[in-house]
């Protein structure tokens, strides 16, 4: 016979190592509106008050309401098995959300909810719990005097649900004042404008959320529809699971962003931090810019739920030991197509199938490491050194303390500080300079090695950087026509 003990854990105790989960205000926030989503609520608003050390925050929607047996439930940590199956429309997992992210920001936690017509309100009081001798869970009825104002003013119209957060001991801590106060709305604005983008977006919303009555407007990750965008793959599903859909994005480099534009696409983090993964379920943003600890042969750095890992506060994910391959291959292809991109600045030349373009240095991969070499193939090498007779060895010599001597610390210490590949292939250069280098080589493609004036062009156009100036090759003359001119 096995003998057992009932062993509840003490309220105040249990609550108060709740509260360190590692929400912030955004996140926490993010999880509220999950539910009034959830309710079926189109419009969400929030009031963010600032009243020293009796600020409040208040959220309130327009959703399906909870009756008192409902609410009841609501209220309750631990009441919904996360291995339940949901509806397809419910964003919650874990039946803890509204309760873990609430306590993370406030002491004081109160929930008013209408339905056909009936008001219920009940409260979670952490100075009362703290205050109580033995380990009840005291659930409480109805609002505190100090917070009847707040409740008043939110009171839903014919149905919905308001939750109100007072005794903001996370937020409003000693020296914090109002200047922090209005940072911390734009941080959330910014914070849900992306997490709920998918629903935000289009002519006709499906929610429309309100800070402080202004609306909150949609950050779309991945500049949908910008015409300098230089790829973007179709949708692909996962092998043995077909609810797992990837799309691959690469943005526009800058050059071809206003500066409005790019400010705008960096998002809440910034450029950098807004690589990796992006993953949703049912369009609400869970995780963004994480590479999901996936990456060959380390982990990439920025530089269903169950299977997932998607953890309490909807923040982080890993991805099902059977994916992680398929998911690693598109990564590592995407990734690749973006350093390209990065490289060259977004031009995204067009060549005919089978055409290599024409590279000055290759890499060369060793025990030691990448070696950086110039190539003695390129045609302007290898016929400057067919020339050299004499001057042959010192030309070689010449080439080698060139490799030796790539500055490639200082260059990625610059690209890093400035998050900007330097500038090469011309950039910035007139047109009238970069075609006087072209007429050299071309006349002597064509004097010297007897190529065709059009295989000379040819030979030009898959010759890095030429092949971003098609314009000017189209114009080069050989010796005899100059002379005719």
């Amino acid at each position: 016979m096995t003998t057992m003990r009932h062993a509840p854990p003490n309220a105040a105790i249990m609550i108060e190592a709740l509260r360190g989960l590692g929400y912030n205000t955004a996140t926490a926030l993010a999880d509220i509106i999950d539910n009034s989503i959830s309710a079926g609520a189109r419009k969400v608003e929030l009031t963010f008050c600032w009243r020293e050390a009796d600020s409040y925050i208040v959220v309130r929607d327009n959703g399906c309401g909870m009756s008192a047996a409902e609410l009841d439930v609501a209220m309750r940590l631990g009441i919904k098995n996360p291995l339940t199956k949901r509806p397809g429309h419910d964003l919650g997992r874990f039946g803890l959300g509204l309760k873990t992210a609430s306590f993370s920001q406030c002491r004081r936690l109160t929930v008013s909810s209408k339905k056909e017509g009936v008001t219920t309100i009940l409260r979670w009081d952490l100075d009362i719990l703290a205050a109580s001798t033995d380990d009840g869970w005291y659930l409480l009825e109805g609002a505190d005097p100090g917070s009847e104002e707040a409740l008043a003013n939110a009171e839903p119209d014919s149905h919905g649900t308001v939750v109100l957060w007072d005794v903001l001991d996370r937020i409003v801590t000693p020296s914090y004042g109002e200047k922090d106060f209005l940072n911390l709305m734009d941080g959330v604005e910014q914070h849900l404008g992306m997490v709920f983008h998918r629903f935000l977006e289009g002519s006709s919303p499906r929610l429309t959320l309100t800070l402080n009555s202004r609306n909150i407007k949609a950050w779309d990750p991945f500049l949908s529809g910008h015409p300098s965008k230089p790829w973007h793959s179709p949708a692909a599903m996962a092998p043995g699971a077909p609810a797992v859909k990837v799309e691959c994005h690469i943005l526009p480099h800058q050059d071809h962003l206003t500066t409005q534009e790019y400010q705008q696409a960096q998002g809440p983090a910034g450029w950098t931090a807004q690589q990796g993964f992006y993953v949703y379920r049912n369009e609400r943003l869970l995780v963004a810019g994480n590479w999901l600890g996936l990456g060959s042969p380390r982990a990439w750095t920025k530089d269903a739920d169950i299977d997932w890992k998607i953890d309490i506060r909807k923040s982080m994910a890993r991805p099902p030991v059977s994916l992680r391959p398929w998911l690693t291959q598109l990564a590592q292809s995407t990734r690749d197509r973006a350093v390209r991109t990065f490289a060259k600045r977004g031009k995204m030349n067009k060549r005919k199938p089978g055409e290599e373009l024409i590279h000055l240095w290759q890499a060369q991969k060793t025990s030691s490491g990448v070696r950086y070499q110039i190539s003695l193939q390129h045609p302007v090498i290898s016929n400057v050194l067919s020339q050299a007779g004499e001057l042959f060895p010192q030309i070689q010599a010449m080439l080698r303390l060139i490799e030796e001597t790539v500055p490639v610390q200082q260059i990625w210490l610059d690209t890093a500080e400035t998050k900007e590949t330097p500038r090469t292939g011309f950039q910035t250069f007139p047109p009238a300079e970069v075609l006087s280098v072209l007429q050299v080589m071309y006349q002597t493609m064509v004097g010297q090695q007897a190529m065709s004036p059009a295989l000379a062009k040819q030979h030009l156009q898959n010759m890095e950087p030429f092949d971003n100036y098609p314009e000017l090759i189209a114009q080069l003359l050989d010796d005899q026509q100059e002379k005719s001119l």
